[in-house]
């Protein structure tokens, strides 16, 4: 806690919302945050094109349909107030309710319970990707499966599913739009490529992708990646939006919970963490100190070399939390050679640094930080 009483006083936090950033900032600056912003999309960004929508639900409406797939709260929503427009709703409910519903987080299960629909199964992530794990080994031939899309394209997964036989429609209920001005997100970029922000927020996976395509034009994509590799940190809602990284190599933070005030009141403690050091307590009771380039293991000072370095500070920017060996590639020093092995490598080196136990392997997904439960 700053001397102020303000956990976040001294620190600059870019905000890329478009929607609630009102609210965002509040919760920042009652914290003692200065506070940037730039909208990553539209202040409008879902936009629906109604012909097609009456078009693609008049299809759904056609035949009956065996599995339906829900992806977002704001998406299934739009969706029936559009159709109760056309006077479809009451078929389109009719016709959803007869199916195997999946739905992909809570804000789609409340859309669909607010019209009496009920979910069969949804993931505790909130992951699209963990929907089709749990259809694995189905047996999906003939099937007819619909797919409510969200502002980006799911034509691979509806690609995915129909090589296992199903027959799929994606119903595309709006498109997510760029910002109208697109000069402060291009400020913003700088702000991030001279590390002059300590943190930056995303609620959305569109918002990271629209900030990453913008880095394009403005030529500076590699300093705003190691900047968010070093020295800012790359705050998201929750697990959806921080997959949005993993393609560029950036390590995230995000909270247990996917919500706006969980995700400030981590900010309230990795900030000054980062800044007075980082004390982690490891499973197997080690008490992991990170200050700067140094670290020590219950006191006593652990020498790294630069590859072993880099993946301690990518795990510890979320202890507990799997990185993929993609991401930990990303994060090695230039000039080491540019394969998963020299993760493997880098990883055994760290564990014989802090101990077997310290570094968990995940199957097939990558590695965690084994971080001993809170309140330890």
């Amino acid at each position: 806690m700053t001397e102020s009483g303000r956990p976040l006083t001294g620190f600059r936090v870019g905000v890329t919302a478009a929607r609630k950033v009102e609210e965002q900032r509040t919760l920042l600056e009652r914290r003692g945050a200065e506070v940037s912003w730039a909208p990553a999309l539209s202040m409008d960004p879902n936009q629906v094109d109604d012909v097609q929508l009456r078009a693609a639900t008049a299809e759904v409406l056609s035949r009956p349909i065996d599995m339906f797939l829900a992806t977002t709260g704001i998406g299934m929503t739009t969706w029936f107030a559009a159709a109760e427009s056309w006077g479809m709703a009451e078929e389109l409910v009719a016709v959803i309710g007869r199916a195997e519903i999946l739905a992909r987080g809570p804000k789609s299960v409340g859309a669909l319970r607010r019209r009496g629909l009920r979910e069969l199964w949804a993931p505790e992530s909130e992951c699209f990707e963990d929907i089709l794990q749990h259809l694995r080994g189905r047996e999906l031939s003939g099937m007819r499966i619909i797919v409510q899309e969200h502002g980006q394209s799911l034509s691979m997964v509806a690609h995915a599913l129909r090589r296992r036989g199903a027959d799929v429609t994606v119903v595309t209920v709006y498109r997510v739009a760029g910002a109208d001005d697109p000069e402060p997100l291009f400020k913003m970029i700088d702000l991030i490529a001279d590390r002059q922000l300590d943190a930056v927020t995303f609620t959305s996976a569109p918002a990271v992708a629209a900030l990453m395509d913008a880095t394009g034009p403005t030529g500076r994509r590699d300093d705003v990646i190691t900047a968010f590799q070093a020295d800012v940190v790359a705050s998201c809602v929750g697990p959806v939006t921080a997959a949005a990284f993993e393609l560029w190599g950036v390590p995230t933070v995000f909270p247990d919970r996917s919500r706006l005030a969980a995700m400030v009141n981590q900010l309230e403690t990795e900030l000054p963490s980062r800044r007075d050091g980082l004390s982690l307590k490891l499973a197997d009771g080690q008490l992991l100190l990170l200050h700067g380039e140094d670290v020590l293991v219950d006191g006593v000072e652990v020498r790294l070399s630069p590859a072993p370095a880099a993946v301690l500070q990518t795990l510890v920017a979320n202890p507990g939390t799997v990185i993929s060996r993609r991401a930990l590639l990303a994060m090695l020093p230039s000039g080491t050679a540019g394969s998963e092995h020299a993760v493997e490598m880098a990883v055994a080196r760290l564990r014989a640094a802090l101990g077997t136990r310290s570094v968990q392997t995940v199957v097939k997904r990558g590695y965690r930080l084994a971080v001993a439960p809170s309140g330890w």
